[in-house]
C-alpha cells in the first residue's frame, strides 16, 4: 500500500510472472479501476460478448467497468500493475472516465508513446520487482495533480462502500449538499459511472464475495442480506454482472478449486468458459 496521498486513491500495486493458470480469465465488474503495464507477450481483452477481442501491448487502464471482461494470457506473462479505487485513475488521466467506461485504452493512449515506451524500459530493467513497484510509484506521484470534485467523489463513495451499496442515493445529494445532477456529472467525470452505478457495484460484490462455493449455497438467504428485493432481482443482476447465472457460477468457482486446491480466489477472477 502506497503512502499518502497516493492511498487514497489505490488500494494496491502489484506484480505479476507467470504461466496464468487458465489461458483466458473473466473478470467481473467490480467497484475498482485498474493500470497494467505490460512486460511481456500482448494480452488480449474482450470488454463485452458483444465486442471482439483487442490486443494490448504496451498495457492498458480500465477505469470502473459494467460489464464482464474476458483476458487471453500467452503461455508466459510479466506485468506491473495498480489496483485503484473507483475514481483513482481521474488524477490521471487525460480525458473524463466517462469516456473510457467499457473501453479499455493502451498506456500510449493515456500518457503517449515517449513516456510510455520510457516507463516500461525502466521498469523493465528494474534490479527485481520490488524496484520495479517503487518506480511505478513514483511515476504516479510525478503525475499526479489536483482533480475537480475528487473530495466530493471520494468522500460519497466511502459511504455508498461503507453500506455495501445500500444508501439512498437521494440522502447522498442531501448530506453533500449538492443537487443530483451535480453529483451524478462528477461521479461520471471521475468514475465514469453514476453513484447508482456503483452502489450495485458494492452490493453485488458483497453478495459474490459472501458466497461460499465448498458447500450449499442459501440463495434467498444471500440475496436478502445482500438488499435485493427477491431471488429473482438477484438472479437478474447477476446475470448481467457476469453472462452466468448464479449456479453456474458457483460451479465455474468449484471448478477452480478441484483443479487449484489450496490456492484462494476471493470471488474474481474466473476461468472464462
Amino acid at each position: 500500500m502506497p503512502g499518502p496521498p497516493l492511498d487514497g486513491l489505490i488500494d494496491d500495486l502489484y506484480y505479476l510472472e507467470g504461466a496464468p493458470p487458465y489461458a483466458r480469465l473473466t473478470l467481473p465488474p467490480g467497484p475498482s479501476a485498474l493500470l497494467i503495464v505490460n512486460l511481456g507477450a500482448p494480452f488480449r481483452i474482450r470488454a463485452g460478448t458483444d465486442v471482439e477481442a483487442a490486443e494490448y501491448a504496451d498495457g492498458c487502464v480500465i477505469t470502473m467497468p459494467t460489464r464482464a471482461y474476458e483476458f487471453g494470457y500467452p503461455p508466459r506473462t510479466r506485468s506491473v500493475g495498480v489496483h485503484f479505487k473507483p475514481w483513482g485513475p481521474a488524477p490521471f488521466l487525460p480525458m473524463p472516465a466517462a469516456e473510457l467506461c467499457d473501453r479499455p485504452v493502451t498506456v500510449e493512449q493515456v500518457w503517449g508513446r515517449a513516456a510510455s515506451a520510457e516507463l516500461r524500459d525502466r521498469l523493465a530493467t528494474a534490479d527485481g520487482p520490488h524496484r520495479m513497484l517503487a518506480l511505478l510509484e513514483d511515476e504516479l506521484r510525478r503525475r499526479l495533480g489536483e482533480t475537480a470534485g475528487l473530495g466530493l467523489v471520494r468522500h460519497t463513495s466511502g459511504v455508498i462502500a461503507a453500506t455495501r451499496g445500500a444508501v439512498a442515493i437521494g440522502d447522498l445529494t442531501v448530506a453533500a449538499g449538492v443537487s443530483s445532477t451535480h453529483l451524478a456529472r462528477r461521479f461520471k467525470e471521475l468514475v465514469g459511472v453514476t453513484p447508482k452505478r456503483l452502489a450495485r457495484a458494492h452490493r453485488f460484490t458483497a453478495a459474490v464475495f459472501a458466497i461460499d462455493p465448498t458447500g450449499p449455497v442459501d440463495w434467498s438467504g444471500l440475496a436478502g442480506g445482500a438488499g435485493y428485493f427477491d431471488q429473482a432481482h438477484f438472479a437478474h443482476e447477476f446475470r448481467e454482472f457476469t453472462g452466468l447465472t448464479p449456479t453456474r457460477y458457483v460451479e465455474v468457482r468449484r471448478r477452480f478449486l478441484r483443479e487449484h486446491p489450496g490456492h484462494a480466489l476471493d470471488g474474481w477472477p474466473l476461468p472464462a468458459e
